[in-house]
């Protein structure tokens, strides 16, 4: 049986560190975690490609097997909701 794949991207804030802290805590022996920092960047440009592939919008972020997890999906920052909150308004 092939392992899980379980790939959490974090830009190594402290709310990332948290979730990869529980990521880890509860990976099972047929789990292999890895953890992409987005903001130190890998030598081989991996993590930004997979995170594209993904549709990764905000960090931390999680993916099993190849696809982000529903929880993980459609955040990110909207720029028409932030200026409809008042940005750029005089």
């Amino acid at each position: 049986m092939a392992k899980r794949l379980v790939e959490v991207f974090t830009s190594g804030c402290y709310l990332c560190d948290d979730v990869v802290k529980q990521v880890k805590d509860l990976a099972c022996d047929n789990c292999e975690v890895v953890v992409y920092d987005l903001n130190e960047g890998c030598d081989t440009n991996e993590c930004e490609a997979k995170a594209k592939e993904y549709g990764v919008k905000s960090v931390p972020a999680v993916a099993i097997n190849g696809e982000l997890v529903d929880c993980c999906k459609n955040n990110g920052i909207d720029i028409e909701s932030i200026k409809a909150a008042g940005l750029g308004q005089g």
